[in-house]
């Protein structure tokens, strides 16, 4: 590798990371509090089998499964204009993000909720407990927790699927390094770099992961029956 290659990846790393630091990571992180809010919701919802809510919830869950990511960023940021909607890029981002990720999310907390032993129910209903009480006081707390690798590695994909957000004009690390591509015409090296960054940023997530894991799987180690 040349020194003028050395220079120009010595020169985007800072130019890919700043983007990552004031788009990428809070886009992930507010995109992703939004989607479990609805991931809840829409779970629960449709185990307590509650009308019409369930089935207007599941059939968002349908569409946003059933739909290319890219293709709802476009919607909400090219197509909602045309019916008197503008919503700004940003905004738009975290919008799709949000009901793609309560989508795949809900469909996760839901089965997990459902695996939770229907006597654990009975016996609370049996203490008084009503069925809202049961839910949020004893079956979701477990499901959630049952769950959270599955969910954790929803939110590693999230991390990725930000790059998406290059196509609704967000100055991201990808449409950042396509910027230093279109003036110094190295592809190659540019997008193995922002590849190298978002590997990094996943493999630490990773490691977080697994931490989380561990913590988990002692608490229960800790209260089961000797």
């Amino acid at each position: 590798m040349d020194s003028r290659l050395w220079e120009i990846l010595i020169d985007s790393l800072p130019k890919i990371l700043l983007p990552g630091l004031l788009y990428t990571i809070p886009l992930t992180l507010i995109s992703f509090t939004i989607g479990m809010v609805i991931a809840i919701l829409v779970a629960v919802t449709r185990v307590m089998k509650i009308k019409i809510l369930s089935q207007i919830f599941q059939f968002y869950v349908w569409v946003f499964r059933g739909t290319p990511m890219l293709v709802q960023l476009f919607i909400i940021f090219y197509g909602l204009p045309n019916v008197g909607l503008n919503i700004e890029a940003f905004p738009s981002a975290v919008i799709a993000f949000s009901l793609n990720i309560g989508a795949y999310a809900s469909e996760t907390i839901r089965g997990s909720i459902l695996s939770i032993p229907k006597s654990q129910t009975e016996g609370a209903v049996a203490c008084g407990l009503t069925l809202w009480q049961t839910m949020f006081h004893i079956v979701l707390p477990q499901s959630i927790k049952n769950c959270v690798p599955a969910l954790f590695n929803s939110f590693i994909s999230l991390v990725k699927d930000t790059s998406l957000a290059a196509n609704i004009t967000i100055t991201e690390m990808f449409m950042a390094t396509q910027r230093i591509v279109a003036v110094t015409y190295e592809p190659l090296a540019l997008y193995i770099e922002v590849a190298t960054v978002y590997l990094i940023f996943s493999t630490g997530l990773s490691y977080l992961q697994k931490y989380v894991e561990k913590r988990l799987n002692r608490d229960k180690n800790a209260v089961s029956p000797a």
